[in-house]
């Protein structure tokens, strides 16, 4: 924000407002308010078998995380978001289905069936 700041008060508006944009979209795609904070491993089962909405395990930064969630847009809140590395019982979870690893993410279906790195395609299709 501050070099975009600066930017703009060296006369360089153009310059300063796709730095502006690129803050306001990264703020957007991690921001919990587009994304709420994700349930615990349990909850999540529970919510997942009442409401029928996939769970979908994850891991905080992961690039292909980021860019799944964008483009599932709106499509994304339809489901339950895990933190693998905040809940343990996430973890051991996903590495059942993902023959022993941690790979992420992971796509889990009200009736169990589980996904490792879909495609958004494919999981919009699951929404």
């Amino acid at each position: 924000m501050l070099g975009a700041a600066g930017l703009f008060t060296d006369g360089n508006t153009v310059a300063a407002a796709a730095v502006l944009t690129a803050c306001v979209a990264c703020a957007v795609v991690n921001s919990p308010l587009v994304f709420p904070s994700p349930l615990g491993a349990e909850e999540a089962r529970r919510r997942s078998a009442a409401d029928g909405r996939p769970v979908i395990y994850r891991r905080p930064g992961r690039p292909y995380r980021r860019r799944l969630r964008f483009r599932l847009g709106r499509d994304a809140r339809r489901a339950h978001w895990l933190d693998i590395w905040r809940d343990p019982a996430a973890a051991a979870a996903v590495r059942a289905v993902a023959d022993e690893n941690e790979t992420v993410p992971t796509v889990v279906l009200p009736d169990g069936r589980a996904r490792v790195s879909p495609d958004a395609v494919r999981v919009r299709e699951l929404l």
